[in-house]
């Protein structure tokens, strides 16, 4: 009986094992919004990490998280480093590429909970009297991420951040814009 047992727990790990190694090595989120502003209101709150506490859904998460920032203050070369609790756990990002009012490419390293690197872009498409601000993270799943999209649908949890950190942005981009006018 207890072989039995043991046949069928080891088939049923083999086929979870199986399972977890056919999902998708490449996980990706994109959300979009308008924002009644140009470009040029919209971009600075993304260029400069200085500006991402006034929209970031993450910054909310944890207000007492330990925060830096060093290379360039702003665009190409910026750097912020983040250390907090569970829910935004503690990595870096950087921006390696920087288009005025275009795009911005940012390079993401995770430490905790799970290690790992991501990229995540920004762009800015003037739509109208507005502006459709478009962002998107792509990164590969190692064998955890997969096991843990077996469970949580990663492109809802992420996905529904980017919403509510681009309906931030534009609070903050549309007031700003209305000042200026």
């Amino acid at each position: 009986m207890l072989v039995k047992i043991l046949i069928v727990v080891a088939v049923l790990a083999v086929a979870f094992v199986a399972l977890v190694a056919s999902r998708p090595s490449q996980c990706s989120t994109t959300r979009s919004a308008y924002i009644a502003a140009p470009p040029s209101a919209i971009f600075p709150l993304v260029n400069d990490f200085h500006n991402w506490e006034a929209w970031s859904p993450w910054a909310k998460l944890d207000p007492k998280a330990k925060t830096s920032y060093s290379g360039a203050a702003a665009g190409e070369g910026a750097s912020f480093a983040w250390d907090g609790n569970k829910n935004v756990g503690t990595g870096t990002m950087t921006i390696v590429e920087s288009r005025p009012s275009e795009l911005i490419r940012i390079k993401l390293d995770f430490l905790k909970p799970f290690a790992g690197t991501s990229a995540a872009q920004f762009t800015f498409k003037p739509t109208g009297n507005g502006t459709t601000v478009t962002w998107s993270m792509t990164g590969k799943a190692n064998f955890m991420a997969k096991a843990v999209n077996l469970f949580m649908n990663m492109d809802k949890m992420v996905g529904g951040q980017f919403e509510k950190g681009l309906a931030s942005m534009k609070q903050e981009a549309e007031a700003t814009a209305a000042v200026r006018n």
